[in-house]
């Protein structure tokens, strides 16, 4: 959920009929509904401001494009388990609106724009959050399969390389993934929570540096430990230095007794494989929905890819990127798009 300064509000009485109806039996009746821009689904936010000071953010998350079913069952897993979801107020989920407690403005990626010397602060505590999840058995969710890192992964072909006009060995992609987290697998069972989006732009900070909030969890699956601490420091929309990133890592060694060498090349593994299917995302966004704003952020993405493929255990897949991604596309920074 991004967090402006300023938005514009509109009376309860002119927005449409179905939210207007929801917050009026919410027992919001008196509220004003400020939009707030949205993210990179088919979802909309806003907050939401009653005459006696409470304030709310509403999802609406229409079907059939839309379902907010996931992003309930997973908040209710996790506030039971003592991690800290927004709390639901109501709900309409066949209609897909959702009335959640409001976390505020201070978004850590915007806190941390402010006050950068807080940095080893604030995400230390977000590494402590890990932590605490990773100790928790696995939630009630699907398990992170081969098939679905293989579908994510594609996505890289698919809309990247098509992008690029690049004619790849599709099925040796395939393979090479599938030989480098075949060794992964079964150090993911049973595994824990994976948030799958967890970074700077999805974590509140709640009146201190340690007491976090989360958003955007929906897609949760059980996993490995490393998916969400790489998605954390190999942050696509935030410069994350490399010296953080090591002191971070060592910080969640340090918590969880995990052998580090092991840890790193999975970290390696999930790395280069989440990395690679942000670029097509990314792409994708662009090309199908007109986002173009995402083109900007593949270098940076890119420039964690090979740093990924750099690590032994990434062998198979840095051969393929070496055989079928042209040299210059991959010093430039992920290539060259159309205006």
């Amino acid at each position: 959920m991004a967090r402006p300064d300023a938005v514009m509000t509109t009376s309860l009485d002119i927005v449409p009929p179905a939210i207007a109806a929801f917050l009026q039996a919410a027992g919001w009746s008196s509220a004003a509904v400020e939009p707030l821009p949205g993210d990179a689904s088919f979802r909309r936010y806003f907050r939401v401001r009653n005459t006696d000071g409470r304030s709310a953010m509403l999802m609406d998350a229409p079907p059939p494009n839309e379902d907010p079913g996931p992003f309930l069952r997973a908040a209710r897993w996790l506030d039971a388990n003592g991690m800290r979801p927004p709390r639901i107020l109501a709900e309409k989920p066949e209609q897909g609106l959702v009335l959640l407690e409001d976390f505020g403005n201070a978004r850590m990626r915007d806190y941390l724009d402010q006050w950068p010397d807080d940095e080893d602060a604030v995400y230390r505590a977000a590494i402590d959050a890990l932590v605490q999840l990773h100790e928790l058995p696995p939630g009630p969710f699907l398990d992170y399969s081969m098939s679905e890192y293989l579908r994510e992964a594609k996505l890289f072909v698919d809309w990247y390389c098509t992008a690029q006009n690049l004619y790849v060995d599709g099925p040796g992609f395939v393979t090479a993934w599938e030989q480098v987290l075949g060794d992964l697998l079964p150090r993911q069972r049973p595994g824990v929570t994976v948030l799958r989006d967890y970074h700077a732009e999805n974590i509140m900070l709640l009146g201190s540096l340690e007491a976090q909030g989360w958003l955007d969890f929906q897609d949760a699956l059980n996993g490995h430990p490393a998916y969400d601490l790489v998605s954390l420091l190999q942050d696509a929309r935030r410069d994350v230095s490399p010296e953080l990133e090591v002191a971070m890592f060592d910080h969640y060694v340090r918590r969880t007794g995990t052998d580090p060498e092991l840890l790193l090349a999975d970290y390696a593994r999930l790395g280069a494989q989440r990395n690679t299917k942000i670029v097509g995302i990314f792409v994708r966004l662009w090309r199908r929905d007109g986002k173009a704003r995402y083109l900007d952020l593949i270098p940076r993405v890119w420039a964690l890819l090979e740093r990924d493929l750099a690590h032994p255990a990434l062998e198979p897949v840095a051969r393929w990127f070496e055989a079928n991604i042209p040299h210059d596309l991959r010093v430039s920074g992920g290539g060259r798009f159309p205006s």
